[in-house]
């Protein structure tokens, strides 16, 4: 779970750890942090992409169907913790979904239809 971190070595290993364990935590993999990937199931692994792509803190998300392999109510979670993180940390999260109970929920949306923008701006 430390690795995104390595390259910039931003911290001493207990710190990486803290915030790694806190991701985790809030993905609710808290209990599976000693699995190895082939034990996770395919929604635990996305869930644990998501807390990866926090590791450093980054601006900006790029996040492709984040909630896809996942039920409704972990997705529900998976997109609170989203929310929560824009607000806390300013992160913004850059999110392509067909899911239109994600785009409810969004700031802005741009729909693309046939590789031409249909609709800009505010969720309908």
């Amino acid at each position: 779970m430390r690795f995104p971190s390595l390259p910039q070595r931003k911290g001493d290993a207990r710190a990486l750890d803290a915030r790694a364990t806190d991701l985790l935590e809030r993905v609710g993999l808290a209990d599976r942090v000693d699995f190895r990937v082939p034990k996770l199931s395919g929604g635990q692994k996305q869930r644990v992409a998501i807390a990866r792509a926090l590791m450093n803190a980054p601006d900006i998300v790029l996040a492709d169907e984040p909630t896809g392999n996942l039920d409704r109510e972990t997705g529900q979670e998976v997109l609170g913790l989203m929310r929560q993180l824009c607000e806390e940390n300013g992160t913004m999260f850059l999110i392509s979904t067909h899911d239109e109970a994600i785009a409810e929920i969004s700031d802005r949306t741009v729909r693309i239809l046939d590789g031409r923008v249909e609709r800009e701006g505010p969720p309908a």
